[in-house]
């Protein structure tokens, strides 16, 4: 079969100077790892029945028909401090394809080559963070929250240099856009108002048809990141890089480099290596998420023709977030603890649970499970002190009971949103272990055991353990 991707390149229509045009380079001796065949049917992709065939494309050795290759450029607060050009450094945006639905997606390679943008990288990547990746961004489609995509995973047949001598990989990530925060700051820092005009309105007609100007495309980031951060927050996951480069004006996650879900609820945790100071913990996600957003809206200012009124409006919109947020994040709590209507009371309980997790050690994941659980006090099992939670069973049995829902049906509800199996850390690491080594059958199994991560499977209970002594994963790492 003729592979074909109905491309539609609608970023390689804008300026030059949002990016530089350049194939992936190729690579020695690519070999499939994983192809999405499901999501590639969902795109309108056909691809060849052979792997050989399949691998040459997505490791970018055999452009597709219709690919138009480039890197982007952006710039971003790198924990904090400013960079007025970043870029894709190691990766190659081949187009976007318009599924059948007309829905638009980009297909980009991670792990392509060495770009303008590279930074004296060599622009590419190792197998470990591609797996990771492939591995997350998958359970968290499968979990329902905004995510970009694993299209494919590809060996190279070479060695590249990190911590040690590692088997390189290539990538292919699916994402809505890869416009970032950072693409804005970049022309706004450059004074160039004619490319952040043309930019504010190709993002409006490709994310939020229904804006208006620049203040209705701020309006429109604000409520998907508070509903996004939320999302992660109740599956306990940490992104560990909130950069603004790394901030999709889209609404998705991207960028899953020292990401990490928690095993012991607590909320200042932090796994990633490079954040020293706990400015992407746990808890502090929403705080960094209006850091980020203020930095969005001063990009955006440059196109207000009155900028007094310009900054009372966007600083208006952005001190709203922390509302739009609270609103979200204890709807999200409600719907874990299976409440379906809104009363005075509910917040007080939710955070009640958390505090007293936070204090006991206990698993974010399996305490939330094991109330849903026929018999919620299995919950018990989850905390040091069993006995801390038995006057809040008390207090949440009563207010279920204002609910005026059954067993089952309180059941069904919870389970509907509290997963079983999360890609915890300790199997992620044991899974890039054997890949390192060739043996790809833990990742075949992980992804099977989080390919519906809600179901009760008995035969998945391993994958719902937490980790034994000796199996902790507390640092995580960016893999460039």
């Amino acid at each position: 079969m003729t592979p074909r991707f109905p491309f539609d390149n609608s970023y390689a229509r804008l300026p030059d100077r949002f990016y530089t045009r350049q194939p992936p380079v190729p690579v020695t001796a690519p070999r499939l790892v994983a192809v999405n065949h499901a999501l590639a049917a969902r795109l309108g992709i056909a691809l060849p029945q052979n792997e050989t065939e399949i691998a040459s494309i997505f490791a970018g050795n055999a452009l597709p028909e219709g690919a138009e290759p480039l890197a982007q450029v952006y710039a971003g607060h790198q924990f904090g401090g400013w960079s007025p050009r970043l870029g894709d450094g190691r990766a190659i945006l081949l187009g976007e394809v318009v599924a059948p639905d007309g829905a638009r997606f980009d297909i980009q390679l991670k792990g392509a080559g060495q770009t303008p943008y590279s930074r004296m990288g060599d622009g590419r990547a190792w197998l470990g963070p591609v797996l990771r990746e492939y591995i997350v961004s998958e359970a968290m489609a499968a979990m329902g929250i905004p995510t970009t995509r694993a299209l494919a995973a590809v060996t190279t047949g070479e060695i590249i240099q990190r911590e040690g001598f590692l088997p390189g990989a290539v990538f292919t990530r699916v994402a809505a856009s890869h416009i970032r925060v950072g693409t804005f700051q970049y022309f706004a820092a450059r004074k160039d108002t004619e490319a952040l005009q043309a930019l504010c309105d190709h993002a409006i007609a490709r994310h939020y048809p229904g804006a208006s100007g620049p203040a209705g495309l701020l309006d429109g980031v604000i409520g998907a990141q508070a509903r996004l951060i939320a999302q992660w927050m109740g599956v306990g996951f940490i992104h560990g890089v909130m950069n603004t480069d790394n901030m999709a004006i889209s609404g998705e996650t991207i960028d899953y480099g020292p990401c990490a879900f928690m095993d012991a609820y607590h909320p200042d945790t932090v796994f990633s290596s490079i954040d020293q100071f706990g400015r992407y913990a746990f808890a502090n996600q929403p705080r960094i998420a209006v850091w980020n957003l203020a930095q969005l809206a001063t990009a955006l200012l440059a196109l207000i023709p009155d900028r007094d009124e310009g900054i009372e409006v966007f600083t208006t919109a952005v001190n709203g977030f922390a509302d739009r947020f609270d609103a979200e994040w204890q709807a999200v709590l409600a719907r874990k603890l299976g409440l379906g209507e809104n009363r005075e009371g509910d917040a007080s309980l939710a955070f009640d649970l958390l505090n007293i997790m936070a204090e006991n050690g206990a698993d974010f994941t399996r305490t939330f499970r094991a109330l849903s659980h026929p018999d919620p006090s299995w919950a018990r099992d989850e905390f040091i002190d069993p006995t801390i939670l038995d006057a809040w069973l008390v207090r949440w049995r009563a207010r279920l009971a204002q609910e005026d829902i059954g067993a089952d049906e309180r059941v069904a509800r919870m389970r509907a949103v509290n997963p079983a199996r999360i890609p915890r850390n300790h199997r992620i690491e044991q899974v890039i272990t054997n890949a390192v080594d060739g043996d790809y059958d833990p990742f075949r199994a992980l992804m099977a055991a989080l390919a519906d991560p809600f179901a009760e499977a008995p035969e998945l209970a391993a994958y719902e353990a937490a980790p034994e002594d000796g199996e902790h994963v507390t640092r995580t790492f960016c893999g460039t």
